[in-house]
């Protein structure tokens, strides 16, 4: 058995058991002596050829385990106290007006995403968006353009090859920015591109700015992530976390 499959079908036939036990009673039940054995063997419950809700392609699941705890690690030691300290130190209005700032140059790739979809309507709200917050709205600072109806529209270079039929290929988990597919990292990379050649701060003529800029970007990005590494309260953490991802994903695409 291939060990992504047993992580998942154990997780599975788990699942079941857990759920049969807590809807039979409120504790732990107690060994009896005449106790009878299972009705049912684990593999009477979960068949080897049978694809599952909770599968997910991940033929790289043992490296992708071990970048999930580095990734963990790295995030309650390092990452959220510096993140902790930016909001403690900012005034939540600062700290909106810098998330509303990058939301408004990542209009761009949006804006570009949305246009490679051949989808009019979207492009041209997102333009519109950007146009407003970076005049009225202050360089983005300030969200101006929701309150005129124009709605943030997120597309990424991944929606866009999902978009025109490119298969998500394996699961990945990526250092530092998580849960991925071999489609959505080369997405990942593609929209990094198009605002690098853009460069619309200037970054490339100083150094110090460009690394501020990335550094303070980072932040935002985790400070509006409420997710905490091992407290969903699930012993499959792994498995709940790949499946939402790669269902969120799916999502994102059709609509």
């Amino acid at each position: 058995m291939k060990y992504s499959n047993y992580f998942t079908r154990s997780a599975l036939f788990s699942l079941m058991v857990g759920a049969s036990l807590l809807s039979g009673c409120s504790g732990l039940p107690q060994k009896q002596a005449n106790e009878l054995p299972a009705q049912h063997s684990y593999d009477s419950v979960v068949h080897e050829d049978t694809v599952y809700a909770i599968d997910v392609y991940d033929p790289w699941e043992g490296f992708n385990r071990g970048v999930y705890r580095f990734n963990a690690g790295f995030d309650q030691y390092v990452f959220l106290p510096v993140v902790g300290a930016y909001e403690t130190v900012l005034p939540d209005v600062v700290e909106d007006s810098v998330s509303n700032f990058f939301n408004n140059l990542f209009e761009i790739t949006n804006f570009a995403n949305s246009a490679l979809q051949l989808k009019p309507n979207d492009s041209a709200k997102t333009a519109g968006r950007f146009v407003i917050n970076s005049t009225a709205g202050i360089v983005g600072l300030f969200d101006v353009a929701t309150g005129m109806g124009f709605y943030e529209n997120k597309e990424d270079f991944g929606q866009t090859l999902g978009h025109y039929g490119v298969g998500e290929g394996p699961y990945v988990i990526l250092p530092f920015l998580g849960p991925s597919n071999l489609r959505d990292a080369t997405g990942t990379i593609v929209d990094a591109a198009i605002m690098s050649s853009i460069d619309v701060l200037d970054l490339d003529d100083n150094s110090g700015r460009e690394v501020a800029y990335y550094a303070l970007q980072a932040i935002d990005a985790r400070h509006k992530k409420g997710f905490r590494y091992y407290q969903t309260g699930s012993p499959f953490e792994y498995e709940l976390v790949r499946k939402l991802y790669t269902d969120k994903r799916k999502l994102d695409i059709s609509r």
